[in-house]
């Protein structure tokens, strides 16, 4: 295909949507999820796949009580900022997912259509921009609404470095082992960094130029804040990939659940997708990071060049478990570390 067929597309997508705006209510609103996007046709285009959800906020506190009791939060007895915390974390879960709208997006000079939300308020769309656009889009509102929503593409050549990385224990205090400390780290205190671990991102960022995919079981309701906190403790910004969940069906029993199929179902898509690119995998110990970054290594041994797993289980680097999670590969591809001052 030449480049004026390729123009011409590029025309003729922008045009299907150009006269369109989302149709939001003064009370809805969208959140965009930031994703990666992959060089297509040479070096003519960039490829994204554009996804979010649209949501109505819940006010009403008899709600937010039963979210407290649902979750067997122990409440009495919270400080002032920690109730705080609470209403607006808890705020997260509660809203109302809105079907049936219909977003668009202006990225650069360029307007597409990025799908219609589902039940559930998800809405998803692939999208064509060349290559020289912008990487920050945002939502085509009707003429006389002043809000902002935006979203971030990272643009990722074939070949390079990609980090994979946990959060939950990797880069934030959560203690997934413990359900009570899990819960008030997760919806009463202010997210902690683990220690020395957005230096050594940083130096990943710095020295080889690596970009970030931050893939968690945590659900999608908790991406805002985790956002602000990837930004104030200066991690690197990267593509989120975390967990559907709705509190008000039964994917609400999944907000405890094994993350194994789930971050397999995300991570090796992404090494499929890019074939040629180098990957460090960054996880705890505290779940199953290291079974599922073991089992990820055996099926893309040219792929997957590092394994590093944070120790918060008190288990030492020769402990059986790591022996039989990376069964079969290189000593020197894994390393289990106290600090990260350990790091290489």
């Amino acid at each position: 295909m030449n480049r004026f067929v390729i123009l011409i597309a590029l025309l003729a997508q922008h045009c299907a949507g150009a006269s369109e705006v989302s149709k939001l209510k003064a009370d809805e609103q969208v959140v965009f999820h930031p994703t990666f996007a992959q060089r297509v046709l040479g070096r003519e285009i960039w490829r994204a796949e554009v996804r979010g959800f649209i949501f109505e906020p819940e006010k009403a506190p008899v709600s937010v009580a039963v979210l407290r009791e649902a979750l067997e939060l122990k409440t009495g007895d919270l400080t002032p900022a920690e109730s705080k915390i609470f209403t607006e974390r808890a705020r997260l879960f509660l809203v109302d997912h809105e079907r049936g709208k219909k977003i668009f997006i202006r990225l650069g000079t360029n307007e597409f259509y990025v799908g219609k939300s589902a039940k559930d308020g998800t809405f998803s769309g692939r999208i064509e921009f060349p290559t020289e656009s912008a990487t920050t889009f945002s939502a085509i509102l009707p003429p006389g609404d002043q809000r902002q929503f935006k979203g971030q593409i990272f643009p990722l050549d074939a070949e390079g470095l990609s980090v994979i990385s946990d959060i939950d224990d990797t880069i934030k205090i959560t203690e997934v082992r413990d359900r009570q400390a899990t819960l008030r780290n997760t919806f009463l205190r202010e997210f902690q960094p683990a220690p020395g671990m957005a230096q050594f991102y940083q130096t990943l960022a710095r020295s080889n130029h690596a970009a970030f995919h931050y893939v968690s079981a945590s659900p999608w309701q908790l991406y805002e804040p985790l956002s602000k906190f990837g930004r104030s403790n200066s991690f690197p910004a990267g593509t989120f990939h975390l967990k559907p969940f709705r509190w008000k069906d039964r994917s609400f029993l999944s907000l405890f659940g094994d993350p194994v199929k789930y971050k397999l179902s995300v991570i090796e898509p992404i090494l499929k997708q890019f074939p040629k690119r180098q990957f460090i995998l960054i996880g705890d110990s505290g779940e199953r990071d290291p079974e599922i970054y073991g089992e990820l290594a055996r099926r893309h041994p040219k792929q997957i060049t590092r394994i590093y797993i944070r120790n918060v289980t008190s288990e030492s680097g020769d402990a059986p478990r790591y022996a039989e999670a990376f069964r079969k590969l290189p000593i020197e591809k894994w390393q289990v570390f106290e600090s990260s001052v350990n790091l290489p």
